[in-house]
């Protein structure tokens, strides 16, 4: 709940959510007209209750179900993923996103992806260099590895979350080694439920071409976000953006991985897959029936990051040493989680792990120092 004192959930909303307004309106040449409504969510934020959608735009009949059950309360007394899946609800209303005009379909964070892709690309291509000459389960292993420490550079708390002084990377949960071989093993149908651009949308499909290329996969579908979320989240356009960017790239790698992805996707072995469900408040508690039977196609579902966790979970207080297969047999499908932790949730952990994690780092869930890869069958 974003009521509960000192909590980072709260934090959010009081300080991240503010900051994302401020990033959009620094990256954007609004009108004025859109300058007051992002200034009047600002206010809304700190003082005011929560107001219901738009009844024009797309999807209105959902999003003001969801404000029903939550009418006349603030943004600091309600279930804190419906309170951020609606800010950025919000927030693409304020700025013309759904309205027809200049600003209709403009990915108000479109400036910040572009930068991370930037920052990323670099390292990206030294980690595929880094590659050469390995077998195929170790650099299994390292794709799967940057698909989750690419997930660090997350926007949507950016400077909350990612900027503490914590200790090095570690992984407090590790099943690398059984996934490589549930992978190789083959798994014909991956889906990937993706999240952000950037970094980690280039290890992303770094992965999907790698498991197409050796035949561990046949198909893979990346699910990804319909319209802006989250600031960072992929959409279909940032796949699109960033295989052109590595069409760009100076070291050949790139562009020699762009023309293989993009031939999958042409020939349909890579699909790029876009549901509404993935914007929405819901948990995966209340997956809608189409989303339920696309997954359950698949042999291997993939999570990404951390607000697919706190969905997996219903975005609940587990006690740690709860067992995610108990948390998440609601699941339709065997998955792999591969997170880093930047929400106060955990499960999996073994007694007085948590407690230990506390008192070495106070911040431990919080600061995406730490990450998990959990296989569940």
């Amino acid at each position: 709940m974003t009521s509960e004192p000192g909590s980072f959930a709260r934090r959010t909303i009081t300080d991240g959510k503010p900051r994302n307004i401020e990033a959009a309106l620094r990256d954007n040449a609004y009108p004025p007209e859109i300058v007051a409504a992002l200034h009047a969510l600002r206010r809304e934020l700190a003082t005011e209750p929560i107001r219901p959608p738009d009844p024009t735009a797309p999807g209105a009949d959902f999003w003001r179900a969801q404000w029903a059950q939550y009418r006349g309360r603030t943004w600091l007394e309600v279930p804190w993923y419906f309170a951020e899946a609606y800010f950025y609800r919000r927030l693409l209303e304020a700025v013309g996103y759904f309205r027809p005009g200049p600003w209709q379909g403009h990915d108000p964070f479109a400036a910040q992806k572009e930068r991370m892709l930037e920052e990323g690309i670099g390292p990206f291509a030294e980690a595929l260099a880094a590659l050469a000459g390995q077998d195929d389960e170790e650099v299994a292993a390292a794709l799967i590895r940057g698909c989750l420490w690419g997930n660090r550079a997350d926007l949507s708390n950016w400077g909350m979350a990612l900027g503490g002084d914590s200790p090095g990377q570690a992984l407090l949960i590790d099943h690398t080694p059984r996934l490589v071989a549930l992978l190789r093993g083959g798994c014909p149908v991956v889906d990937v439920v993706g999240d952000n651009a950037g970094l980690e949308l280039l290890f992303d499909l770094a992965l999907a071409d790698f498991l197409l290329g050796r035949g561990w996969a046949q198909w893979i579908t990346l699910h990804l976000k319909a319209d802006p979320f989250f600031v960072s989240d992929a959409l279909p356009r940032d796949v699109h953006r960033t295989l052109k960017r590595l069409s760009a790239g100076k070291d050949p790698l790139l562009p020699t991985l762009a023309a293989r992805l993009q031939r999958a996707l042409d020939e349909g072995r890579l699909v790029l897959s876009a549901h509404p469900f993935w914007n929405s408040c819901l948990t995966f508690y209340d997956m809608p029936s189409d989303v339920r039977t696309a997954l359950e196609r698949a042999d291997l579902v993939l999570l990404k990051g951390d607000a697919n966790y706190r969905r997996l979970l219903g975005d609940r207080h587990w006690p740690p040493t709860t067992r995610l297969e108990d948390a998440a047999g609601h699941f339709p499908r065997p998955f792999a989680v591969l997170r880093t932790l930047k929400a106060e949730l955990i499960v999996g952990l073994e007694p007085g792990q948590a407690e230990a994690l506390s008192a070495e780092d106070p911040e431990w869930l919080v600061n995406g120092q730490r990450g998990i890869i959990q296989v569940v069958l």
